[in-house]
């Protein structure tokens, strides 16, 4: 499975020239050109390595690569025009593995990307979703917020875990009872309203967050609004 990378780079003509080359050494790329989609798709938890310029609209590289720290520990190479001293050391004390300086050449990143791919930990077996600060740990049974437990029951779990498999997708309540309380089920019809409430109290409104969102009309969704 080809490695994902996550490039976050206001410059779309370097951008794209940067695709295109990494596509051609067999990485999977997605772009975002401002720091706040940059974030939001780093929080993901699908890359195996984000390149960050330093610069950018919304939120600097810098606050960016901050707040990502707080969640996630992927590599993170940043990209600048800017060589000082101060500039790298600043990076660098933020979390970043590696610095690389505007103009490089194609080959040095390639190289400074198979080296920090290469310093990663190795993945832990357990069955682990990610969505925000929000964490899931399936074999365990057991979640967390920036890393405090919650404590679910075992259809609030099972509710929460379909939710998770389904990121970003919205899912029909009428999926939702087929998938969590089985085709056979027979009770009261608002049963999933009732447990996506349970589950909001217990996350979204406990630990100041919005992870599980109502999509009218149509079913819930959970994605992590920075």
């Amino acid at each position: 499975m080809a490695e994902k990378i996550l490039l976050i780079e206001d410059e779309e003509k370097l951008a794209r020239m940067v695709e295109l080359e990494l596509r051609y050494e067999g990485y999977e790329v997605e772009k975002a050109f401002d720091g706040r989609t940059g974030l939001e798709r780093a929080l993901s938890g699908e890359h195996g390595l984000i390149l960050l310029d330093i610069m950018l609209p919304a939120l600097s590289g810098m606050e960016v690569l901050r707040r990502l720290r707080r969640e996630s520990t992927v590599p993170v190479i940043m990209l600048t025009a800017r060589d000082t001293v101060v500039d790298k050391v600043s990076g660098l004390d933020s979390g970043a593995d590696d610095y690389i300086t505007k103009p490089f050449a194609i080959e040095e990143l390639l190289a400074r990307i198979r080296a920090a791919l290469r310093k990663r930990p190795a993945q832990q077996e357990a069955h682990t979703l990610t969505v925000g600060p929000l964490s899931m740990d399936v074999d365990r049974h057991e979640v967390t917020v920036n890393g405090e437990s919650v404590e679910l029951t075992r259809r609030e779990f099972d509710l929460l875990h379909y939710l998770m498999e389904n990121r970003e997708k919205v899912i029909s309540r009428e999926s939702l009872l087929d998938h969590v309380w089985g085709f056979d089920f027979v009770g009261e019809t608002n049963a999933v309203d009732v447990y996506i409430r349970f589950l909001r109290t217990k996350i979204d409104e406990a630990f100041h967050v919005k992870l599980i969102h109502t999509v009218r009309g149509v079913g819930y969704v959970v994605k992590y609004d920075v």
